[in-house]
């Protein structure tokens, strides 16, 4: 089994789902924005919470993108709840909290949001916010591998390569990196290189 601790290194998709430019270019954008919000559309609040999150637009301010994220995840809005979850992963905005961010990306994760699902099997695998359990990572890393995020795909080569949550497979453990690679994950490249 390698112990490579370049390799043990996990990837967690941190960067935040945002929204296509151009909802926060002007103050008419921004009042328009803001208007449907107000009034409850779930996809106007996350935009509203990552333009808060990033100052595009707005005074940046970590406090109201949770604000607007909150609205659209008490929603259902996948997305959202996936930026409550880095939000509270990092404590953007809110105390730092592994246990909640757990929570939220585990309601993005059930929607099939694969950002969420790469999230939730690292918070397994590192025993962040949840008891460290190996084969649950490898569960939420192989939903979102299978949907072409390639930072589970390299999870899921370094769990099959390892061994850890999944029987030791050094071919399935190159499968997963070669799909990795392909999207330029460097990680998944450096390891292929070195098998």
């Amino acid at each position: 089994m390698t112990n490579n601790l370049f390799r043990i290194f996990f990837f967690i998709f941190v960067f935040l789902a945002i929204p296509i430019s151009g909802f926060c270019q002007d103050e008419k954008s921004i009042n328009n924005l803001m208007e449907k919000a107000e009034q409850g559309d779930a996809e106007a609040q996350w935009n509203l919470g990552a333009c808060y999150h990033f100052g595009d637009g707005v005074p940046q301010s970590y406090e109201k993108a949770v604000e607007w994220y909150q609205k659209a995840a008490n929603q259902g809005y996948a997305l959202a709840q996936f930026n409550l979850g880095v939000c509270y992963h990092f404590g953007d905005g809110v105390p730092q909290n592994d246990e909640k961010a757990v929570e939220w990306y585990q309601k993005a994760a059930n929607q099939g949001y694969a950002a969420a699902q790469c999230n939730l099997g690292f918070c397994y695998y590192e025993g962040k916010g949840v008891p460290k359990n190996f084969g649950k990572a490898v569960e939420w890393y192989q939903k979102a591998a299978e949907q072409g995020h390639p930072d589970a795909q390299y999870n899921l080569g370094v769990s099959y390569e390892n061994g850890n949550g999944v029987p030791q497979n050094k071919s399935k453990a190159i499968e997963w990196y070669k799909k990795a690679a392909a999207q330029g994950h460097k990680g998944a490249q450096k390891a292929l290189e070195s098998m």
